[in-house]
């Protein structure tokens, strides 16, 4: 090629500089942010997955701080739950002590009853003023709202858990069979009197008594005495017409009666051995045979969980009725990443006004003055105790199950979804520095090399000037 004013080689050489120092440019920028991807035409379809794996990883992160919130929400329920329980414990034990009644004087007996009162506030204390971010936990605000119960029908619904996407739901009750309490006859007669001494032993769900009775005495004279021991045995005893039975004091198959005659009884007293079993009632609901134990009912159907009492009327005469399980209420919780994992569970109020059940009495019904204290019937306090103890298990158990196999699950596996989501981001976006030094490396080379040449081939200006001289 001849010596000419136009440089093609300056050009070329100008060009390939150009080429090197902007690859070198994105190697510098690739290795400042550690991003392979800074710009769209960096690679477009990594570009597109990177940004719906980004987003996914976002709404991750959002499900996990709120698991963790509710995490921290069931907790302080669970935390106050314990106290009442402990309060419940104290209760009960003065109850036990109160109970005694021969071995305990009034002065103790009030003084227990004051403590009895002290403890029933600080229930209700603990129950109205637990809170979270604000929001009251364990007073009933968190309750899912009923509609349509028939106070005759229908007592101390509880309604645990529902469908959030379910809407409305109307529960149809059926009664196909009543339950029944255990019940055995023991003696009759008109004008019937024990015909020798006879010692019995009566045994029920609480426990066994044995009890002497004497001669002569009469079908009422073996029930006060029977009677007496009721709270020990969970038997009670009645007369219909000339006949004296025996019965538990509650319904179902796990009530039992059984009165035996000990060695020892006048042989021909009048007085039988009997015994009997109680009976479970049979409800179905939406057509569907729910779990009953006596007059308990709870159902489990399609992410409703409840539970309520059927009252003796409708054991005894009723068959069908109905309530609804309204979309109001609730805590309602967001589980994963989209609407479909909201869980709607319900707290019910546990002031000492709901502590046990319409059959048993109330808890509040414990306090100085009440129907149910010390001084009135500490054996219907005693068992009062026990349902409240019992109800607040069952809502501590609730929110336990709730926080383990759904909060608990759910921010397991939002944890492994992060970090399968990172590692992916990872692969797609970070730079590989190893490489890219080595490229940048190589880019100075042929960035130094390219200059050198340069002023090479502007030699070629030199040599035509040589030639005009």
């Amino acid at each position: 090629m001849g010596l000419t004013v136009t440089n093609t080689n300056t050009l070329s050489l100008l060009n390939i500089l150009n080429r090197t120092s902007a690859s070198q440019s994105e190697s510098l920028q690739r290795l400042s942010t550690g991003s392979r991807i800074n710009r769209g035409k960096d690679d477009p379809a990594g570009l597109v997955a990177l940004r719906g794996l980004e987003s996914a990883l976002t709404a991750t992160n959002a499900a996990i701080t709120n698991n963790q919130r509710t995490d921290s929400l069931i907790q302080v329920a669970d935390n106050a739950l314990s106290e009442v329980a402990k309060l419940l414990g104290e209760i009960q034990s003065l109850v036990s002590q109160s109970s005694n009644a021969s071995g305990i004087t009034a002065a103790e007996r009030a003084a227990n009853q004051s403590q009895i009162d002290s403890a029933i506030a600080s229930i209700d204390r603990i129950i109205g003023t637990t809170e979270f971010n604000g929001q009251r936990l364990l007073d009933g605000s968190f309750a899912i709202d009923v509609d349509g119960v028939n106070s005759s029908n229908i007592a101390d619904v509880e309604i645990f858990s529902r469908n959030t996407r379910a809407g409305a739901q109307t529960l149809n009750i059926g009664r196909v069979q009543s339950a029944q309490l255990a019940s055995a006859a023991v003696a009759s007669g008109a004008s019937f009197a024990l015909n020798g001494n006879v010692t019995l032993q009566v045994a029920g769900t609480n426990g066994t008594k044995v009890i002497e009775v004497t001669s002569g005495a009469s079908l009422a004279a073996i029930r006060d005495k029977i009677n007496e021991f009721t709270q020990d045995t969970g038997v009670s005893a009645s007369i219909t017409g000339n006949r004296l039975n025996v019965q538990s004091t509650e319904y179902g198959s796990r009530q039992f009666v059984r009165v035996n005659l000990l060695p020892g009884s006048a042989s021909g007293s009048g007085m039988v051995e009997a015994e009997d079993e109680g009976r479970d009632a049979v409800v179905t609901i939406n057509g569907q045979k729910a779990a009953v134990d006596g007059l308990n009912v709870n159902y489990n159907n399609n992410g409703l969980s409840l539970k309520f009492n059927i009252t003796e009327t409708f054991n005894g005469s009723g068959t069908t009725t109905s309530f609804t399980v309204t979309e109001k209420g609730g805590a309602t919780f967001q589980l994963g990443t989209d609407a479909s994992t909201r869980a709607t569970i319900g707290i019910d109020g546990l002031y000492s006004q709901k502590l046990g059940t319409s059959v048993t009495g109330y808890l509040s019904s414990l306090k100085s003055g009440g129907a149910n204290d010390l001084l009135a019937n500490p054996a219907a306090a005693a068992k009062i105790v026990g349902e409240a103890a019992r109800q607040v298990a069952n809502q501590q158990g609730r929110l336990g199950g709730f926080q383990k196999f759904q909060v608990g699950t759910a921010l397991s596996q939002q944890n492994a979804a992060k970090e399968g989501l990172t590692a992916a981001i990872g692969t797609i976006k970070d730079v590989d520095y190893a490489a890219e030094s080595a490229e940048l490396n190589r880019q100075n080379v042929l960035l130094q090399s390219a200059i050198s040449l340069l002023g090479v081939a502007n030699q070629q200006s030199s040599q035509i000037l040589a030639l005009l001289r």
